[in-house]
């Protein structure tokens, strides 16, 4: 078993100096944090955006952006964890996500600043950087043989989950009055497509090909589905998070199989060697190397980046290519992403990705019961089946709703919604094969029967 007993040691310290209520060396003023900002801070970083309001142009280099994210993301994160009932049921990753798209669309947000956040998250697409930080670094850091046998199990709850869902969907939306051609190709599909980039955006470009329709038009009335299904798949996480909170014995608490505990973040500490700057960098350059090596596979073959690089690092750990300090530096590096990275990321797709209008505009009842039918039987398929296969439920049907989700910004939203990010590579695996295999089912049945 690995010791903690140093890392205990820093962390009860750091405890100490948080219940003393000071600072240190500023004895007078409180400690109370907004998120990961103390509050001085906080308030001198509300004062600045208010000076550059008035500026001519709002900068969008990434040391602004990062300060704007932040104070962002993790106001909208702390709004909701302290809303009664709803903060456990995800209300923090909900709203990071949808406020900031509300208020963007409310203009609340002025149009500078929308602008400025989305023109820095399209152009620097962090959400990879980000992705890779998660995938790279838990996939690193777990045990070489729960990462066999995990992988190898939770493709039968995700395919169970598929076929489940697709059926339920299906006959609920045509109980309600919906043709069949509509839920599956309209409703059904796009929830379990991948997310916009992967999914939505693929199915438009092949409904109008076939059906000679604008894909503009096809786009927005898929988005809505995607949308929503992710919406539900983050509302149902939370619900089953609170359920394991009552019945521990369903959770490993991000632990996917049953009678292991240490999926991720198997620190080698027997040398005595602590995480340094070198052990973090060294991680995160793999990180983005792994994650540059699958962009090239997806600009040259089309397979899916993110796969890519899932593959290669659990090539490298299976082949035994991970030294002790790149482990511990990929732990490190997955928690300092995890934990300063999620809101505000969040927050910038809430901004930039996740328009307002187009996910409210085609809501129609039989649409949000067929989706909440779908999503839900989804969930449940991957809780029993994993339970079946010896898996802890709760995580296998957390996993399965990734099926659901709104891509890589969805797996981060569901994952951080029941405090379980180090599910991402099975989320992934979900969410990309899952999604691939989707899009091109729906694209080959229209084409028959379109």
């Amino acid at each position: 078993m690995t010791d903690f007993s140093a890392e205990s040691s820093e962390l009860a310290t750091h405890d100490q100096h948080q219940n003393d209520g000071r600072v240190k060396g500023i004895t007078s003023l409180p400690v109370f944090t907004i998120g990961i900002i103390p509050w001085p801070i906080y308030l001198v970083l509300l004062a600045v955006f208010v000076a550059f309001s008035y500026t001519e142009k709002i900068p969008s280099d990434i040391s602004l952006m990062i300060a704007v994210l932040t104070v962002g993301g993790f106001t909208c994160a702390e709004l909701g964890k302290r809303l009664p009932v709803i903060s456990t049921l995800g209300a923090a990753a909900i709203f990071a996500t949808f406020v900031p798209s509300y208020l963007t669309y409310a203009k609340a947000l002025p149009p500078a600043w929308a602008k400025s956040v989305t023109t820095f998250t399209k152009d620097s697409q962090f959400l990879y950087l980000y992705i890779a930080a998660i995938i790279v670094g838990s996939v690193l850091s777990m045990d070489r043989e729960v990462l066999v046998r995990g992988f190898v199990k939770i493709f039968v709850p995700i395919l169970v989950g598929t076929l489940v869902a697709m059926a339920v969907g299906i006959s609920v939306g045509m109980a309600f009055g919906m043709s069949m051609h509509d839920v599956i190709f309209y409703v059904v599909a796009p929830a379990m497509a991948g997310g916009v980039g992967e999914g939505a955006m693929p199915l438009s470009i092949g409904y109008a090909a076939i059906l000679h329709q604008d894909q503009g038009l096809l786009l927005a009335h898929i988005l809505p589905s995607v949308m929503f299904a992710s919406l539900m798949a983050i509302l149902f996480t939370g619900l089953l998070n609170l359920y394991g909170k009552s019945r521990p014995n369903l959770t490993g608490n991000g632990t996917l199989q049953m009678g292991e505990h240490d999926d991720i973040g198997l620190l080698n500490t027997q040398s005595g060697t602590p995480i340094g700057p070198a052990e973090l960098a060294s991680a995160g350059i793999t990180a983005i190397t792994l994650y540059l090596i699958g962009l090239l596979g997806q600009t040259y073959f089309k397979f899916p980046g993110p796969i890519t690089m899932l593959l290669l690092a659990i090539l490298l750990n299976l082949g035994r290519a991970v030294t002790p300090r790149l482990k511990s530096g990929a732990y490190a590096y997955y928690k300092f992403f995890s934990t300063a990275v999620t809101y505000p990321l969040l927050f910038a797709i809430g901004v930039a990705l996740t328009p307002w209008d187009k996910l409210i505009a085609a809501f129609t009842p039989a649409m949000i019961i067929t989706i909440v039918a779908t999503v839900a039987s989804l969930m449940a398929s991957g809780f029993f089946v994993g339970r079946w296969l010896g898996m802890y439920p709760i995580e296998a049907a957390i996993v399965t709703g990734c099926r659901a989700s709104q891509g890589g910004t969805g797996d981060v939203a569901i994952l951080t919604a029941c405090d379980r990010l180090q599910l991402m590579p099975f989320a992934q695996i979900a969410t990309r094969i899952g999604g691939a295999a989707t899009v091109t089912t729906a694209l080959a049945l229209l084409r028959i029967y379109g």
